[in-house]
């Protein structure tokens, strides 16, 4: 398997590369324009972590300098009822458990105008479980009353598995879900339900959700109706450094063919009180090194086809992010006022203000500079 892609050679300092194992694969992933699955595989199995982020850093620092980026934002967890039962998560209940909660509209309402209020944010992250009981009258009513009470907060949201949900609901088709939420005030998708674009992964981790294709098939459609996304990686469950990398694989083709990702998102599994974790299968996050090599490698394959690479400090931490910065991320991702995803696994604080982020990127010696849902610079600190 093969991908090709036009990009510009990038000049390299010939020290960085001289006597390395991963030589001859870099310069030419950099200078052919291509890469393979086995080159792919190899450079996340190297131990050459510096030498990598050494070229990832540099690719980041060719196409942005100094500055990295952050945006003020939400999540806004709708929902925690979900018939799809994934052993990752430790948000979902199922649908009657007295922990399950659907957030009215005018709750929804109030805590974005108190956000916007009180944090001028840019961005509504709005994510949930698979609830059978909202189909798209619901959303669309909620996004209609967003654009009306908050016009300037942009509405990222709804994974690829959500939209499958709520079409299978109405008995339509994503296509037509889609179609009427961009009308309501949907702008774009984050690349949540990805997880391992492998259904044999899938089968193990979350086999009611969505298939791999069905997922790709989504993102196309959303991309040919306008809808740009983002695209995610949950690595660190029961996947091969090979299914990894036939991920990045499937990315790199849906995007060379639709030109719709924004940015590339990869983040490590946080295991605790999930039943992946109780049943033993993983006892332990995947830790920092394959975070750093997996951020340098992304850099380096998607150069000249995805712009932005997100270090999530979400689930690797503040610190983490910082050195994701020396290893080709260019952005520091979102405040996440009102995360309650990760925080149910209960393994750190899962929000920041902007000012938090402003001191982590100075303290690395960059230039914070805020932007809006489309990456679009809006202040520099």
């Amino acid at each position: 398997m093969k991908v090709t892609y036009s990009l510009q050679n990038t000049q390299l300092s010939h020290n960085i590369l001289k006597g390395s194992e991963i030589e001859d694969t870099v310069t030419e992933i950099l200078s052919d324009n291509e890469f393979k699955i086995n080159d792919l595989v190899f450079l996340l199995k190297t131990h050459e972590i510096q030498r990598l982020g050494l070229i990832g850093n540099k690719i980041r620092e060719d196409l942005y300098g100094k500055k990295v980026s952050f945006i003020n934002n939400i999540i806004l967890n709708y929902t925690n009822v979900c018939v799809t039962y994934c052993k990752f998560c430790a948000f979902y209940r199922p649908p009657g458990h007295k922990e399950s909660y659907t957030v009215s509209k005018e709750e929804i309402l109030n805590r974005i105008v108190f956000a916007k209020t009180n944090y001028d944010i840019k961005q509504v992250l709005f994510q949930g479980g698979h609830n059978p009981k909202l189909n798209t009258e619901y959303f669309e009513d909620v996004f209609n009353s967003i654009r009306t009470k908050c016009p300037d907060v942009a509405i990222h949201g709804l994974s690829a598995s959500e939209i499958d949900m709520i079409s299978r609901v109405d008995k339509s088709s994503p296509r037509e879900v889609l179609s009427r939420l961009k009308h309501a005030g949907l702008e774009s998708l984050p690349g949540a339900g990805a997880e391992i674009l492998v259904d044999e992964v899938k089968e193990i981790i979350s086999p009611l959700k969505i298939s791999s294709q069905t997922w790709l098939d989504i993102m196309e459609t959303a991309h040919d109706l306008g809808i740009k996304s983002s695209a995610t990686m949950m690595y660190g469950t029961v996947e091969s450094i090979e299914q990894r990398a036939r991920h990045i694989i499937k990315i790199a083709e849906l995007q060379k063919k639709t030109k719709g990702f924004m940015a590339f998102i990869p983040w490590s599994f946080e295991p605790n009180n999930t039943e992946i974790n109780e049943s033993g299968i993983v006892q332990f996050p995947m830790g920092g090194f394959e975070l750093l090599k997996m951020i340098s490698v992304s850099r380096i394959v998607f150069k000249g086809l995805i712009d932005h690479l997100q270090s999530s400090w979400l689930t690797n931490g503040i610190g983490m992010a910082q050195l994701a910065i020396y290893h080709g991320s260019d952005d520091f991702g979102g405040t996440l006022i009102g995360e309650e995803v990760v925080s149910a696994t209960g393994a750190r604080s899962t929000e920041l203000l902007a000012q938090n982020i402003i001191n982590a990127i100075k303290a690395m010696g960059y230039i914070p500079v805020e932007r809006r849902n489309n990456y679009e610079v809006i202040k520099h600190f």
